[in-house]
C-alpha cells in the first residue's frame, strides 16, 4: 500500500458541506429526532440475528434433516450473517446503532460471529474507506489484489480480459478470505502502521483479541457441529454454501456504490494534494441504487444509499430515505453530482459494464 500522505482540498467557496449540514441538523432538530438506531433498527436487528442463528440451532438439534433442507439453510445462515453485517454490526462500528456507547460495543462485537475482528474492520472502513474513497493504494475496497482490476490506475494484466466473466464468481470468496486469513495480515499490517480509529490499541491485546474472536468463531461453526455428529465433510459444504453466500451479496451490494461508470477514482498531485474537499469528493465517488425499493433499503442497512452514509456516517441508516432529498437538492444546488441508479438490476449492469471497461487493456480502452 503507498504511503503518501493524502490531503483534502479545503477550499469550499461555496461552502457546500457547511450549507448541507446545517440543513441536515435542522431536520433532526425541528423534528426531535434522535441521529442513531429506533424502533425500526431493533427489530430488525432482532429479524437478522433470527436469519443467522435460528436455522444453526434447528440444523444442531432436529435430527434427520433432509439434504436439500440443510443447503437451504446454510444458505439462510449466509443472508443472516450478511444482513446483521449491514444492518447491525455497520451501524455499531460507526457509532450509530445506539447513544449509549456500551451498546454500540456490544453489537460492534457481533462481527466476531461473521468472521472478522471490529479493530480490522474500523481502521479499513471507518478509516481508510471512508477517508479516501475509491482512491488507488489507499482505499484496501477497490483493491483486491492482482486478480481483479477495480481502478484505471492499477496495473493492467492480460487475465483482467476475462473479469467481467469470473469477478461475480470470486466475490463470494470475501467473507472466507475474512475468516482465514485476511484478518491476521491486517493486524499485522495496522499495528506496524500504528493505524487505529480513535484509542491505538496496546498490540499484544489486539492479538489476543484477535485469537479468541477466531476460537470462539470455529467453536460455533466448525467444532459444534463436529462434536453434534455432522461428518467433516457436511461441516465443510456448510461452511463453504453459508460464506459464499454472505459474500457474494456484501460484495455486490459494496461494488455497485463505488465501481461505477458513474463514480470517479480520483488521485492525488504529485505533492499529495486532492483537486477537493473530503464531502465533495464523497459525491463523486460513490453511488446509490433502489432508492425506491423497501425490500432493498431494508436488507441492505441502507447501503443502497451510500451517498448519504458516507457523508453522515454518524447517522443511523434509519434515517437515510428522509434526508436523502436535503442531500440531493443541495448537491444539486450547488451543481455537484449526486449519483444513482433506479433499479439494483441496472446498477449490476453498469458494474458489469465498469468490470468489462477495467479489463481492457489501457492504451486500447
Amino acid at each position: 500500500m503507498a504511503q503518501q500522505t493524502v490531503k483534502f482540498s479545503r477550499t469550499d467557496s461555496a461552502k457546500f458541506f457547511r450549507t448541507l449540514n446545517k440543513r441536515v441538523n435542522s431536520y433532526f432538530k425541528d423534528n426531535n429526532i434522535k441521529k442513531t438506531g429506533n424502533w425500526k433498527l431493533y427489530t430488525k436487528a432482532i429479524i437478522m440475528f433470527t436469519l443467522l442463528l435460528g436455522p444453526l440451532v434447528v440444523l444442531l438439534t432436529v435430527d434427520n434433516i433432509p439434504v436439500w433442507l440443510q443447503i437451504i439453510s446454510m444458505m439462510i445462515i449466509g443472508v443472516g450473517m450478511a444482513g446483521v453485517g449491514m444492518n447491525v454490526m455497520h451501524d455499531a462500528n460507526h457509532g450509530s446503532f445506539s447513544s449509549k456507547e456500551w451498546v454500540n460495543k456490544l453489537m460492534g462485537s457481533s462481527i466476531h460471529i461473521l468472521a472478522g475482528n471490529d479493530y480490522n474492520w474500523k481502521v479499513q472502513h471507518n478509516v481508510l474507506h471512508h477517508t479516501y474513497t475509491n482512491i488507488q493504494g489507499h482505499d484496501e475496497d477497490i483493491d483486491a489484489g492482482r486478480i481483479i482490476r477495480f481502478s484505471k490506475h492499477s496495473k493492467w494484466l492480460k487475465i483482467h480480459k476475462y473479469q467481467k466473466y469470473y469477478a461475480f464468481l470470486l466475490y463470494g470468496l470475501l467473507t472466507v478470505n475474512w475468516a482465514i486469513t485476511t484478518d491476521f495480515k491486517q493486524t499485522y499490517q495496522y499495528l506496524k502502521r500504528k493505524l487505529s480509529y480513535g484509542e491505538f490499541p496496546n498490540p499484544a491485546t489486539q492479538w489476543t483479541k484477535l485469537i479468541i474472536g477466531k476460537i470462539l468463531y470455529y467453536s460455533i461453526w466448525v467444532v459444534l457441529p463436529l462434536v453434534l455428529g455432522y461428518a467433516w465433510w457436511q461441516v465443510l459444504i456448510g461452511f463453504l454454501i453459508m460464506h459464499y453466500t454472505a459474500g457474494m451479496i456484501l460484495s455486490v451490494v459494496f461494488q455497485l456504490a463505488h465501481v461505477m461508470p458513474n463514480t470517479d477514482m480520483p488521485i492525488p498531485d504529485e505533492n499529495g494534494n486532492m483537486k477537493n474537499t473530503w464531502a465533495i469528493h464523497q459525491l463523486f465517488t460513490t453511488s446509490n441504487f433502489s432508492p425506491k425499493s423497501w425490500i432493498v433499503e431494508f436488507y441492505t442497512g441502507g447501503l443502497n444509499r451510500q451517498v448519504e452514509h458516507h457523508l453522515f456516517s454518524n447517522i443511523s441508516h434509519v434515517h437515510y430515505k428522509n434526508i436523502a432529498d436535503i442531500v440531493r437538492e443541495t448537491a444539486h444546488e450547488f451543481s455537484l453530482p449526486y449519483n444513482e441508479y433506479n433499479s439494483i438490476w441496472k446498477a449490476i449492469s453498469e458494474h458489469y459494464q465498469q468490470l468489462k471497461e477495467l479489463g481492457r487493456k489501457p492504451s486500447m480502452a
